[in-house]
């Protein structure tokens, strides 16, 4: 909170994408006055692009442009020759191309005129799409203007660059994250209804996206590379991060393509997993809807999130110079607080996600343990939801803490390996890379523990700490006939995520092709790949939550009733013959290995596991 009222307080993140002129005054919108600057303060509503007075002779001086900049309504679209056609223009047109206090009758009376208006001749210009700024169009002033523009790009900071790129590039990421959202709707709805022709289709389509992406990646990073053109820092980096791309891409596609190959035989446990999850799903229809809930709180906290790191970007003090002009400079600390925020991010998001896997874990597990499968007990959802934020918010705390605390190593290697990079052998890149690889697998090993804990939570109502212990006992004990059932449900699943993934970033791809010029879009792309994997997750761990939680059921019900009289099975007989099925088990009860945590006396209802 300290951050964002801080942000709030000091930064003005229009400056970023509007631009400002020399007098402190934001182009394209109402501004405030700043002490000791006469002409600051204006209405600049009406005055959305910014015009250089000498933008034929432009200098770069400490990354500041030593021309007077004005806010001006249009460009010049002719040379002006004299004073007398600034005059001219001005009156026609509504847009003064000289300093704000000398009046357009005084253009051609005033002795110093030629000091506060452009330097003559004007050349014509045009407004430039991304950044709001005149650009000449004489090729002379032009290539001058050019090159002073591509010196200041180069020397920015990279945190800068890249807010540039997101804010240019607002559009194409709000539509790209909205298509995101309609393949992992569509999916869900398709996974409900799941049959053998809809897995092979899916399985065609993730094949097809994986290789027309890579082949995509791979074009455009030869194309770039030829391009003679390329002069941009920010383009020189769109070259690096296309070749990184093109390479995981392709690593990803030879590595799921085996997968497929060798797991295809269990296809049909598949649809038989995935019709019995739909089966719940169908008793507890408001699980299907349970997402859109969790993705509307994660875009408020992600366009919450994106303004405070804009904010944080631009934050700076307002200090008047010599003439009454005002110059910002950025505050100290900036890089320390936006490296806390990107922590924020990560941390807030996993617990807005796991929260979601509580509320539906708890739901399956009112709706497994419940005697009258044929009435399920009343909104099991709200039930969950409710008991969730009394009881175990904490919980999720923990968990998801657990996981920002494995990541943040990650990205702190990642930081270093880019700024040693030009230094470090060949051993320092092979052990930077072995760490990478050693903390996503512990990452991911913890997150499927997580899952468990929190479902083990919702059956017993304990702690995370002791219910992680617990879900590690019973996963021990039952991991060789559990695993087996899941892996190739969790396997589909996942290249149900590939594929929304694998199809947002092509759009994205397309999209942003277009607007090579002083953007580092690669960024961009990156943070939409990110988004459409949190959305299908988002989506997809409805049915993935509720296949383990279910399983997880199964085997605590197996270890506390015996199937007699006394101790009948919560259990559904389409899924207790599914199990069998799997792991290949006898019909006869005898052979069974496993042993109750503790006896349950009136068999009814379930007990801790230890």
């Amino acid at each position: 909170m300290f951050i964002t009222g801080y942000a709030v307080m000091a930064g003005a993140a229009e400056r970023l994408v509007l631009g400002y002129d020399s007098f402190g005054n934001t182009c394209g919108r109402r501004n405030t006055p700043v002490k000791g600057a006469p002409l600051s303060g204006q209405d600049m509503t009406n005055k959305k692009y910014v015009f250089f007075l000498n933008s034929c002779s432009l200098e770069m001086q400490s990354l500041k442009i030593s021309s007077v900049s004005l806010c001006v309504s249009s460009c010049p679209q002719e040379q002006l020759n004299s004073l007398e056609d600034l005059q001219s223009f001005a009156r026609n047109n509504g847009s003064c191309l000289c300093v704000y206090n000398l009046n357009i009758s005084s253009y051609t009376l005033n002795p110093k005129a030629a000091e506060l208006c452009p330097t003559l001749p004007v050349p014509p210009s045009k407004s430039f799409p991304l950044f709001n700024r005149c650009v000449p169009q004489n090729p002379e002033c032009y290539s001058k203007y050019a090159s002073v523009l591509i010196s200041m790009v180069n020397e920015m900071d990279v945190f800068h660059r890249i807010l540039s790129g997101i804010l240019a590039g607002r559009d194409t990421v709000i539509g790209l994250s909205v298509l995101a959202l309609a393949f992992s709707f569509i999916l869900v709805l398709a996974f409900r209804f799941i049959r053998t022709l809809l897995v092979h289709t899916l399985i065609a389509l993730v094949v097809f996206g994986l290789l027309f992406v890579s082949g995509v990646l791979w074009w455009l990073y030869y194309d770039y590379r030829n391009d003679p053109s390329t002069e941009l820092e920010t383009e020189k980096e769109n070259v690096k991060f296309l070749l990184g791309y093109a390479i995981f891409s392709t690593i990803v596609t030879v590595v799921l393509l085996s997968l497929i190959l060798v797991l295809r035989k269990r296809l049909h446990f598949t649809v038989q997993l995935f019709q019995i999850v739909g089966k719940i799903t169908g008793r507890i229809p408001f699980l299907l809807f349970q997402p859109l809930w969790t993705l509307v709180i994660l875009i408020v906290f992600w366009v919450f999130w994106v303004a405070v790191l804009l904010s944080l970007g631009t934050a700076g003090t307002a200090q008047t110079t010599s003439g009454g002009q005002v110059e910002y400079r950025a505050l100290s600390g900036i890089c320390y607080m936006a490296w806390y925020h990107f922590v924020g991010l990560i941390w807030t998001s996993e617990f807005i996600l796991a929260c979601q896997q509580m509320a539906i874990a708890g739901a399956v597990v009112t709706s497994y343990f419940n005697r009258n499968k044929h009435s399920p007990p009343p909104h099991p959802v709200l039930s969950s939801i409710s008991v969730l934020f009394c009881y175990h918010l904490g919980t999720a705390v923990k968990g998801s803490f657990l996981i920002t605390i494995l990541r943040i190593p990650r990205i702190v290697l990642l930081y270093l390996y880019n700024i040693l990079k030009q230094k470090e052998g060949a051993c320092a890149k092979c052990l930077f890379k072995c760490c990478f690889c050693w903390f996503w697998c512990q990452e991911s090993c913890l997150r499927y523990f997580n899952q468990h804990a929190y479902a083990t939570t919702a059956i017993n109502g304990t702690n995370f700490c002791t219910s992680a212990k617990d879900a590690v006992f019973i996963l021990e004990k039952n991991s060789a006939k559990l695993a087996s059932i899941s892996c190739f449900g969790n396997f589909i699943l996942f290249l149900g995520k590939v594929f929304v993934v694998c199809f947002t970033v092509f759009g994205g791809l397309m999209a942003f092709n277009y607007h090579r010029e002083l953007q580092a879009w690669v960024v961009p792309l990156l943070l939409v790949g990110f988004f459409a994997y949190l959305m299908s997750h988002s989506f997809l761990s409805v049915f993935e939550v509720t296949a383990d939680a279910m399983f997880l059921c199964f085997a605590i019900d197996m270890e506390t009733n015996d199937g007699s009289a006394e101790k009948p099975y919560f259990v559904d007989q389409e899924l207790l013959t599914f199990v069998s099925q799997s792991n290949k088990l006898t019909e006869g009860k005898k052979h069974r290995s496993l042993r109750p945590f503790q006896d349950n006396e009136d068999g009814t209802e379930l007990q801790p596991m230890t």
